[in-house]
């Protein structure tokens, strides 16, 4: 037997303020493209803005279905568009923000094991790692460097 240690690293900001200016730009993009999910079900609200290496800035906003699970979250609208519309361009970072209608969300909320799932995805077809920036309504932002920090032993294509 041997053990595995895992460490992951990330910055905390204690607002979006704190954040350089192209990156707040990035997450007022996504808190703004929050308002237009559809949440009926949850009324949990997710706003995703991604920027890729052309400088083209890529929105996504959760949707929801009554027949659950065929809905799909910010994340997974925003990294597939970009895909579909910029197969060539790498993601250089994407940010994150979540909201409910009935808490007030004011820590960090990151993405759900399906949209790490799908984002790792990206991040080894690419080789080279994404900028992940994610937060509630409000408060504090967490960055990481890799969506390796949040996926650690992802599932990929060397697995099949």
């Amino acid at each position: 037997m041997k053990e595995i240690k895992i460490t992951t690293n990330f910055e905390a900001y204690l607002n979006q303020n704190e954040l350089s200016d192209d990156n707040q730009s990035l997450m007022k993009q996504a808190v703004e493209v929050r308002k237009n999910a559809y949440a009926p079900y949850s009324r949990f609200k997710v706003g995703a803005a991604i920027l890729l290496d052309n400088g083209k800035v890529i929105l996504g906003s959760n949707q929801e279905n009554a027949a659950y699970p065929s809905g799909l979250c910010a994340e997974r609208v925003a990294i597939f568009q970009a895909g579909a519309l910029y197969p060539n361009s790498k993601i250089l970072k994407i940010a994150v923000s979540a909201a409910s209608e009935t808490n007030q969300t004011i820590a960090p909320i990151p993405p759900c094991g399906s949209c790490r799932q799908s984002l790792s995805e990206y991040e080894i077809k690419q080789q080279s790692p994404i900028e992940i920036y994610f937060m509630g309504e409000t408060g504090e932002v967490y960055k990481s460097n890799s969506i390796e920090n949040l996926l650690p032993f992802s599932f990929s294509k060397k697995n099949l």
